[in-house]
């Protein structure tokens, strides 16, 4: 007599019948399915743009002038004594204009500091450093 050998392969066929068959009835049913549909709720007034920033530029001569770009970029030199004030005014108008510090490249980073602890203790908020990306075509590994 001879001995049964187990059989260990698994017969797939039936469940690729039964997969088959559901991909059948939801393709049928998939149509007659009503779509939702959302009534969203509307304001008054529409959502402002973000307005132009103000720029306080240093000068390599440590002079600082005021830049407002949303009246055409003109820059209006300033004493530091008025800065805060020109920019507390600014900002009443419009409380979400920010505030950016353009400051050359030779000036000394203290300078800068300067100006920003100035603006913070004068309570202006939303400021930040204006930079100007790098050149791609200069070689960064020699830090020019």
């Amino acid at each position: 007599m001879r001995q049964r050998r187990l059989m260990n392969q698994i017969n797939v066929v039936p469940y690729i019948d039964v997969m088959l068959v559901l991909l059948v009835i939801f393709m049928a049913t998939a149509p007659m399915i009503q779509t939702g549909s959302i009534d969203l709720p509307s304001i008054g007034k529409s959502s402002q743009p973000p307005a132009a920033p103000l720029e306080v530029v240093i000068h390599a001569d440590k002079s600082l002038a005021l830049r407002d770009r949303a009246q055409g970029g003109i820059e209006q030199v300033i004493s530091q004594t008025d800065l805060a004030a020109r920019l507390k005014d600014a900002q009443a108008k419009n409380p979400n204009q920010a505030v950016l510090i353009a400051a050359d490249k030779n000036i000394k980073y203290e300078a800068v500091l300067d100006v920003m602890d100035q603006l913070q203790r004068s309570q202006v908020a939303k400021i930040g450093l204006l930079v100007q990306p790098r050149n791609p075509a200069r070689n960064d590994q020699t830090g020019q």
